[in-house]
């Protein structure tokens, strides 16, 4: 069936978890991609008027927990260390915050799947649920950190803090940078500060809300930047100085899916002299969603247009940017309204697709709903 409706702009609230991430993470070596059992290295802690914040740390891999090779400049494997490698790393950690560390998962962020967030969203709710910590902390690869921390983001029920933090350099290069960013995700875990400000990632000291943040270098120290707003904070030592209010809203925005999966959502990537080939592959594998990682304002070539225009009968499309900053305004160049797109806003592929996911699991379909989360923030 048809959806050829106006869609109006309407703003909501966008619920946040801040998980902490690893490095660039393309090391070398096959990747290990199966989902660990959740594992305590600590018993739980309870809750103690007076006595120290308690801080879990959920390991995933990554550079962070990676490896240099003994010859220099030959690469590295990811998730290498375990949890209490990385803790033991740190002088003083234990000094912050109660810590209970456990493993999730042992990859590199470019395998990071569907699973393993199900997994992470599941187990960081019932800690909290628990009262089995004061906040989260999770290790992860900086390749894909800016997706899960968005989707955890969304379905994680608590105004607790969740970190996601990482590194640039493995854990055993010279000046690796994995401990500082350590230290500072446990020291923002632990901070009543930080309660109410959603999903987070840390690093190299600078403080980014779920929502905004993405790595913009391939191996620079400073790869993570909010283009659109800028970062919700700094760390120093043990001060943290935040630049953004708390959120308001209630969460979590979605309930945890079920199963181990989501819908299929495909992003397909316009440039000069694109044909529609990407929209029909994503048609004939039973993609519920279409993300166009359009040129400028969201465009694409006509051709492509017309083929996302026919996909769109049976189901949604949304026209993102592959620019990297900026909002993608709605009817500029494409009349949405006539085709029944909806547009990102200020969303990239990535992120807009994490959430066209989570709208299909809830049944979201009309374009003028899907419009209306898309520009919630």
């Amino acid at each position: 069936m048809g959806r050829r409706s106006t869609i109006s702009l309407l703003g909501l609230a966008l619920s946040a978890v801040l998980v902490v991430g690893c490095g660039a993470d393309s090391g070398n070596g096959a990747a290990v991609t199966s989902v660990a059992p959740p594992r305590a290295s600590t018993t739980v802690v309870p809750s103690v008027p007076g006595a120290p914040p308690r801080v879990t740390i959920l390991a995933t891999g990554g550079t962070i927990a990676g490896k240099a090779n003994a010859e220099p400049g030959v690469g590295y494997k990811a998730g290498q260390a375990s949890a209490q490698d990385l803790i033991a790393a740190v002088p003083g950690l234990d000094k912050i915050a109660t810590l209970q560390a456990e493993s999730i998962a042992n990859i590199g962020s470019q395998d990071m799947n569907e699973e393993i967030w199900l997994t992470l969203a599941r187990r960081i709710n019932q800690l909290f649920a628990d009262n089995a910590t004061d906040g989260v902390v999770i290790t992860h690869g900086t390749d894909t950190i800016e997706e899960t921390s968005f989707f955890l983001d969304n379905v994680v029920a608590t105004d607790k803090p969740v970190v996601l933090v990482g590194a640039v350099r493995p854990a055993n290069a010279l000046s690796a940078d994995g401990p500082a960013n350590l230290r500072a995700a446990v020291t923002i875990a632990a901070a009543p500060a930080a309660r109410g400000r959603g999903a987070m990632v840390v690093l190299n000291d600078t403080i980014h809300s779920a929502r905004e943040v993405t790595k913009t270098h391939t191996s620079s120290m400073q790869t993570f930047a909010s283009p659109n707003t800028g970062p919700a904070g700094y760390v120093s030592g043990d001060s943290i100085r935040f630049v953004t209010t708390p959120q308001s809203h209630t969460r979590p925005r979605f309930p945890v899916p079920d199963g181990s999966s989501l819908p299929r959502v495909d992003i397909v990537y316009s440039h000069a002299g694109m044909r529609p080939d990407q929209v029909d592959d994503a048609v004939r594998h039973g993609a519920k969603g279409i993300v166009l990682a359009g040129v400028g304002d969201g465009n694409t070539a006509k051709a492509v247009l017309d083929a996302l225009a026919k996909a769109n009968d049976d189901r949604v499309v949304v026209r993102s940017s592959r620019v990297g900053s900026g909002e993608v305004v709605r009817n500029a160049e494409v009349n949405d309204d006539e085709l029944g797109f909806a547009t990102s806003a200020d969303l990239n592929p990535a992120k807009a697709r994490v959430l066209l996911q989570l709208l299909l699991t809830v049944g979201i379909t009309d374009p003028v709903r899907v419009q209306q989360e898309m520009n919630a923030r």
